[in-house]
């Protein structure tokens, strides 16, 4: 049974850090695609980051310099590091996991990040 537990979030002021972790089991987590999603109210889910199986990473414009991904294969977790964060990152953040072999595509069941002061 694939499994994507995150957990990190929580509520933080305008320029406040956070930083989210996923935890995973039930897959080859080191060649998995690794990415960090969110859904904000009234919107549709979409990209924050991604981490290839090799430590290549891509950013959504609107978090670009602000945002890290990282991923610690031993461990099976992918991090999200959010650093000067703004109200307009409050959404649910989901992970995902994506088999480049297989195409399939898991989901975690998200974590609330709210920034507001």
């Amino acid at each position: 049974q694939v499994q994507l537990v995150e957990s990190g979030g929580g509520l933080v002021q305008p320029g406040g850090s956070l930083r989210l972790s996923c935890v995973a089991s039930g897959i080859i987590f080191s060649i998995n695609v690794m990415g960090w999603y969110r859904q904000a109210p009234g919107k549709e889910r979409e990209l924050v980051a991604v981490i290839t199986s090799d430590g290549r990473t891509n950013y959504d414009d609107s978090v670009k310099g602000r945002f890290s991904i990282s991923r610690d294969n031993a461990k099976n977790t992918v991090y999200l590091q959010m650093n000067s964060l703004k109200p307009e990152d409050t959404a649910v953040y989901y992970c995902n996991a994506r088999n480049p072999n297989t195409r399939r595509v898991y989901w975690g069941q998200g974590t609330q990040v709210t920034v507001s002061s």
